[in-house]
């Protein structure tokens, strides 16, 4: 009996589940950043997905290391300043069970900056327009919503285009001296005509001129991960188009809510718009290691 009861014991401890498989990109994380778990293989186990309250996020094999599994968690902007707990649902022996994670929201200490713009660009009143605006938003949020069961990603990120930038990620936008929110992408200083380049493979899942945010561009990336290219002149793809890194997709502008031409560079994981330099970094210097192609 005794034999049997140490074999039971050692047949548990094969398939336990080790913490210290599990990386952190950081255990604080501001809000409106992105954080990074990977994953190391583990014998019996299979990772399947991670949950932030209602949220659900997949976790997928790193392009570059079949032994790595990861999973991108996005923070809200609005995201309470406080411990999170984040469970990652895994698979043993069949069974699903789950690991709890803890991780800080620290307050990303972001700037204000005031902006002039035409006044029916702040507080629209015709009717025709406030339809407009809520069809561009739930067209979009749909388009978000959407998480594709496959990455079309497998070599790093790059810039849409090299120039100054102009106004970062998260500074909340006074608009006529009114808070309209905050700013949720990177602005890069460019005169009408720039050319426009995506920024890693994907589908073209948009190609419209919005009345926010003008002529505008959304890749799928694939796991929920979109970049968006906002502001622009003229389009060189058509939606459901593949694209690959580099390619022109686009001509920079000045249409939408502007002040002068420029490009609104974003994105959006798993819903969330997220600060995109800081996603993109995480993504080419963590999880592929600085490897370049």
């Amino acid at each position: 009996m005794r034999i049997v009861f140490l074999f039971f014991l050692a047949y548990v401890s094969l398939f336990a589940f080790d913490v210290s498989k599990v990386t952190y990109s950081s255990h604080q994380v501001a809000n409106g950043k992105t954080l990074l778990l990977q994953l190391q293989k583990q014998d019996g186990i299979t990772y399947k997905w991670v949950t932030l309250g209602k949220q659900k996020f997949i976790v997928s094999t790193n392009p570059l290391d079949v032994n790595e599994a990861y999973v991108f968690i996005p923070f809200s902007y609005y995201a309470k300043k406080e411990n999170k707990k984040l469970t990652l649902v895994y698979e043993e022996a069949g069974d699903a069970k789950h690991e709890e994670l803890l991780v800080k929201v620290v307050d990303g200490k972001y700037a204000k900056e005031k902006i002039e713009v035409a006044k029916e660009k702040v507080n629209p009143q015709k009717k025709e327009v406030k339809e407009r605006i809520a069809k561009e938003y739930k067209e979009a949020m749909d388009i978000y919503a959407y998480v594709s069961k496959n990455s079309y990603v497998s070599k790093p990120f790059i810039l849409p285009l090299n120039s100054a930038i102009t106004s970062d990620f998260g500074k909340a936008r006074v608009y006529n001296g009114s808070l309209k929110g905050y700013h949720s992408g990177t602005d890069f200083r460019a005169k009408t005509g720039t050319p426009i380049a995506a920024v890693n493979d994907g589908r073209v899942v948009l190609v419209k001129n919005r009345f926010y945010s003008g002529g505008s561009v959304v890749i799928d990336h694939g796991f929920g991960v979109y970049s968006c290219y906002f502001h622009l002149s003229d389009f060189d793809v058509k939606e459901g188009k593949m694209v690959q890194r580099g390619e022109r997709i686009g001509l920079s502008g000045a249409s939408g809510r502007v002040t002068g031409p420029h490009l609104h560079f974003a994105f959006r994981v798993g819903g969330v718009q997220v600060d995109p330099l800081q996603f993109i970094e995480l993504f080419n210097t963590k999880l592929l290691k600085g490897e370049r192609s």
